[in-house]
């Protein structure tokens, strides 16, 4: 077991692990590439650059130095946390691997806009649930399906099994995107690749209907596209969440002992420099945090 498990190297996830790093807190950093700063042609407003600098340049300045403090830096999706009662720890889990720390920094940033797909925000809370841990109980039994082609989608499909075995994942006209083993466990679903035209029911949910003119009937459809966000991953674990944000304290701490967050995903003001002071206090947060649990 590790220390602290960081999830995103983004400003605020780099800035919080260079503080653990050098506390001795055994770092580990989870994340893909490719996040919105990532795509900034040109960053102008941020302390001591004295000519302008692409966000891909500046991330992969923050990604060296972490590298030479230690931090351990793994390039895959995270696609669950989960807390271990038992072993009094958290388990986060990506498409490949399974990994165990005492702390979680959320810093993925702001959420993913929703797929937009008529009727899917009429029926929110109707039978559309963002969350398989929170809603999946409702539906013991009954057909419920899941809108992703990716690593995400496979596994809030799994976390469906525990209710009902009659489960779909609807790709919306996207190949599924999957390697490994969730590729060979996506099997265990049924998959529908037809474009979704719409969404109809009465009160609540009751049909999918596609761009070919067919439909499906269902009782349940869980949203799961692209990768799991910063609230997704808050919704699971209970903590608190307002306007599509993580809520934190002055020290960055949930309501949740043990997990932070940072950056964009806590709202409020969107920029590098906030994002980098966050994950200054969440680092120093978690060092107390941590070294109070090793007393």
């Amino acid at each position: 077991m590790i220390d602290v498990i960081i999830i995103g190297k983004g400003p605020a996830g780099i800035s919080a692990a260079l503080y653990t790093q050098r506390a001795n807190l055994a770092t580990l950093i989870i994340s893909r590439d490719g996040s919105s700063l990532d795509k900034a042609a040109k960053i102008e407003n941020y302390y001591g650059l004295e000519e302008p600098i692409s966000g891909k340049e500046l991330l992969e300045i923050g990604e060296k130095q972490a590298r030479r403090l230690g931090v351990e830096i793994l390039k895959e999706e995270v696609i669950g946390i989960t807390y271990l009662y038992d072993e009094k720890c958290f388990k986060v889990s990506t498409e490949k691997s399974e990994h165990y720390s005492r702390t979680v920094l959320i810093a993925t940033g702001q959420p993913q806009k929703r797929i937009a797909i008529d009727g899917l925000e009429d029926f929110e809370g109707k039978g559309v649930s963002y969350c398989t841990t929170c809603d999946g109980f409702f539906y013991r039994d009954m057909s419920v399906g899941v809108i992703g082609n990716g690593a995400y989608a496979v596994h809030e499909a799994m976390e469906l099994e525990a209710f009902t075995k009659d489960i779909t994942l609807f790709t919306h006209g996207a190949d599924l995107d999957i390697t490994g083993e969730l590729a060979d466990k996506a099997g265990r679903f049924k998959i529908n690749t037809r474009p979704i035209l719409k969404l109809s029911g009465d009160e609540f949910l009751q049909e999918i209907h596609f761009k070919d003119g067919t439909s499906q009937k269902i009782d349940g459809l869980f949203v799961a596209y692209g990768t799991a966000s910063s609230v997704d991953f808050a919704q699971k674990l209970g903590i608190i969440t307002e306007n599509n944000a993580i809520v934190v304290d002055n020290g960055q701490s949930t309501n949740i002992e043990g997990v932070f967050a940072a950056g964009d995903c806590t709202g409020g003001f969107k920029q590098i420099s906030v994002a980098v002071g966050q994950g200054a206090v969440a680092g120093k947060s978690i060092i107390e945090f941590v070294r109070h649990m090793k007393k």
